[in-house]
């Protein structure tokens, strides 16, 4: 159907009317004509919500929020505020928003680059919110871009010593997990607080997130062989050491996010996303190796590298709080607001009670097994952090993060580097990429089969496949088409 028919049928229909009108003149006759469309504010206001709803998924993108979250959002935005026909591109780097003024004028297209990531959930919780109090049309654009701004420029929620504390407090509890004795798990702590004092003072130089990898991977393994060879740990406990600051390492990149783009059908940005893992992973590996080979130069004698045990009954309540207590500290390591702490805490545990118990009762492999655990993760996160008004994405990252496969990485790069073992090592790396793999997975599966049972979900949520960890789920009052 052509735009003058489509303009007819909704003029006889009474679907809509002109939203200007004027005279042009064609030779010696004037003919009245009409612009059909949306009745819109000005311009100056269109380019104020165009800017909110951008600088507003940005932060939802730099947070780790997928594609489809960032788009619902800006669209629910704009439509909030008079802007109905908008069209948005999301990619890993920038978003795209086209305003569609009607039949007879030309768009107003926006767009705005993604330029840094970010681990202050206290920023994401706050910026929903705000989205909240927009599509309640409890605010008028230029108050909400004025709170947006005071969010993004506000300073942490607490000082960042006790970032640095709960960084080490992960690296504590993820030593307990993996079998780590009182000694080791104290060393664990102290290497990662190190590793997070030199990587502030890196990421104040701006040195590339790959050299600050390579650098925390080399000082894990680096202080693990020092140890080893001074005779404080023996083999299997560096080994155990150095996997526990790997999970530090690896903790919060985007493998929930991966799973929920390419799920969604955002495949520019699940290739994005995942291709800054590998970037970020190989930087790990490249440090790790670096100090594996100078040890060896040295005279460090190879050792064995342990391998994670399986969990026995009578350690479930042991292991319950340590991911419970693992998951707390990352939220409170990225800035999250305190209200989140216990319902990350609860989900860490829950995880690991399933996972342990899928371990002993199915006799399934660490594979399955973490994806049955962020399964139940995404689905009782999904349902409680909309009833509390939580980003569910806080949730379930901390959730799932005890549970991040450190030690087969490592063992998968000792076997490779120090030993030339390629059969070992690839057995191993492929094991870590299933487990990674089937976390973000399940977590998104989980999330999935939770909407069901939620309610109050909207037209706005159905607009779009695969399941939401930010943004709004219920529809603006105005149209959308």
């Amino acid at each position: 159907m052509g735009i003058a028919q489509r303009a007819r049928e909704a003029l006889r229909r009474k679907e809509a009317a002109p939203a200007t009108a004027g005279n042009t003149t064609v030779g010696n006759t004037v003919e009245n004509t009409a612009v059909y469309g949306p009745q819109l504010p000005e311009a100056s206001t269109i380019h104020l919500v165009l800017d909110l709803a951008l600088r507003v998924g940005e932060v939802q993108l730099a947070s780790g929020a997928g594609a489809a979250d960032a788009t619902a959002t800006v669209i629910a935005i704009t439509n909030a505020y008079g802007l109905p026909h908008c069209e948005v591109d999301v990619i890993y780097t920038s978003i795209t928003v086209c305003c569609h003024l009607g039949s007879g004028k030309a768009p107003i297209t926006t767009l705005r680059v993604v330029r840094g990531r970010s681990h202050d959930y206290s920023r994401l919780t706050a910026t929903e919110d705000l989205v909240q109090r927009i599509t309640s049309f409890e605010i008028s654009a230029e108050e909400a871009y004025a709170e947006l701004e005071r969010i993004t420029n506000a300073a942490h929620p607490y000082p960042r010593w006790v970032s640095s504390l709960a960084w080490a407090g992960l690296a504590a509890s993820i030593a307990v997990l993996i079998g780590a004795g009182p000694l080791l798990t104290g060393l664990a702590a102290l290497v990662t607080a190190l590793i997070d004092q030199i990587g502030r003072f890196l990421n104040r130089r701006t040195l590339p997130f790959f050299f600050q990898q390579a650098v925390g991977g080399a000082v894990a393994t680096g202080a693990a062989l020092l140890l080893f060879q001074s005779g404080v740990l023996g083999g299997g406990s560096a080994s155990l050491a150095v996997a526990a600051n790997l999970v530090v390492l690896l903790s919060g990149l985007s493998v929930v996010g991966v799973a929920q783009d390419a799920v969604g059908g955002y495949n520019v940005t699940a290739a994005g996303r995942a291709g800054e893992i590998l970037i970020m992973t190989a930087g790990l590996v490249t440090g790790v190796i670096v100090a594996l080979r100078i040890g060896v130069a040295l005279g460090a004698p190879t050792a064995d590298v342990a391998a994670r045990l399986p969990p026995a009954a009578s350690q479930l309540p042991l292991l319950v709080v340590a991911g419970g207590l693992a998951a707390v500290c990352f939220a409170l390591a990225s800035y999250a607001p305190l209200r989140t702490l216990l319902v990350a805490g609860g989900a860490g545990a829950l995880g690991q009670l399933t996972y342990s118990t899928l371990s002993l009762t199915a006799l399934v492999g660490p594979i399955p097994a973490s994806a049955g655990a962020a399964v139940v993760i995404g689905f009782v996160g999904g349902l409680l952090t909309r009833r509390l008004r939580l980003p569910t994405l806080i949730v379930v990252v901390s959730g799932i993060t005890p549970l991040l496969p450190g030690l087969a990485t490592y063992r998968a790069v000792y076997q490779l580097a120090a030993e030339g073992n390629l059969t070992a090592g690839l057995s191993d790396a492929v094991l870590a990429a299933g487990v990674s793999l089937g976390l973000g997975a399940g977590v998104v599966l989980g999330e999935f089969l939770a909407q069901p049972v939620r309610t109050g979900i909207g037209r706005l949520e159905r607009r779009f496949s695969g399941p939401r960890m930010s943004g709004p789920l219920r529809p603006s009052r105005r149209r959308l088409e």
